[in-house]
């Protein structure tokens, strides 16, 4: 069942003089039902069949410098984009107003910490594109789904950071919290706040859209290692590089040279005298 004035909780009044057509019902109403189908159903099906590629493969040894800062930079980047989006999305608005923050201080805090989240995340997204198309060996392992990944992923960070910057510059963009959070919190009790995501500006349905393309493809490509990936992390055993020393251990063979003198020394024979 689809409802169109639901909130969950009720914090702000149902949008006024917004209607709703058609085709907001199937982007709000079905679209993200059948994300979510693909996500779950997509990533059994990976996970049953193609265990051996559902962790990324390591490509270190091809190239470290770039990675080094890129690995990094994109991973503890997306960590806290993830963060705020789950503040903004999650956290009903009423409940930061009960501990104390008010809108002028949320909104300060989110910019600022979400500006250098996303443009953080956006750098270590290029570099790592520009390392793995400059490196040969990375290059000839990626796959068009990896592409197909990269452009969706730079396309739904660039969104979110234009409707950072534009929710600034433009005083008449409707506040996030007041229609793409009750939506989406709506999506999960199974009624879908269809007007609140309707009356949402431009930009947010934009970046939204690219939200939802992102977790469409997310069971086919690597980015599927994330689910498993932070409690592998934990467990993983230790990764041991040995070198080769200079001090001889017990029972070890001193290594050879590459030539050895062809022939064999002179000795004395018997009946031989030696000259």
């Amino acid at each position: 069942m689809i409802a169109t004035g639901s909130r969950f909780p009720a914090d702000v009044l149902p949008p006024e003089n917004v209607t709703v057509t058609l085709g907001d019902v199937m982007l709000w109403g079905v679209l993200p039902y059948v994300v979510i189908a693909v996500l779950v159903l997509g990533s059994i099906w990976r996970y049953r069949y193609d265990q051996f590629g559902w962790t990324t493969r390591s490509s270190q040894l091809y190239e470290a410098r770039i990675l080094r800062i890129a690995s990094p930079l994109f991973h503890f980047g997306i960590l806290a984009v993830i963060a705020g989006h789950f503040i903004g999305l999650v956290i009903p608005q009423s409940w930061t107003k009960d501990v104390g923050i008010s809108e002028g201080l949320y909104h300060a805090m989110a910019l600022g910490i979400g500006l250098i989240a996303g443009i953080g995340t956006m750098v270590g997204v290029v570099l790592l594109i520009y390392r793995r198309r400059t490196t040969g060996p990375v290059f000839m392992a990626t796959t068009r789904n990896d592409k197909l990944m990269y452009v969706v992923l730079v396309a739904a960070l660039f969104a979110g950071l234009a409707t950072t910057l534009i929710s600034v510059f433009d005083p008449n963009i409707t506040d996030y919290r007041e229609t793409v959070s009750p939506w989406f919190r709506s999506i999960f009790i199974f009624q879908p706040d269809i007007a609140a995501m309707t009356a949402a500006s431009l930009s947010f349905k934009i970046h939204t859209l690219w939200g939802l393309a992102l977790f469409v493809i997310w069971p086919f490509t690597r980015l599927v290692h994330a689910f498993t990936a932070p409690l592998q992390y934990i467990f993983r055993p230790y990764i041991v590089y040995r070198s080769r020393g200079k001090r001889k251990t017990p029972g070890a063979v001193a290594p050879r040279r590459g030539w050895a003198p062809v022939g064999t020394p002179d000795r004395d024979r018997r009946g031989v005298p030696r000259q």
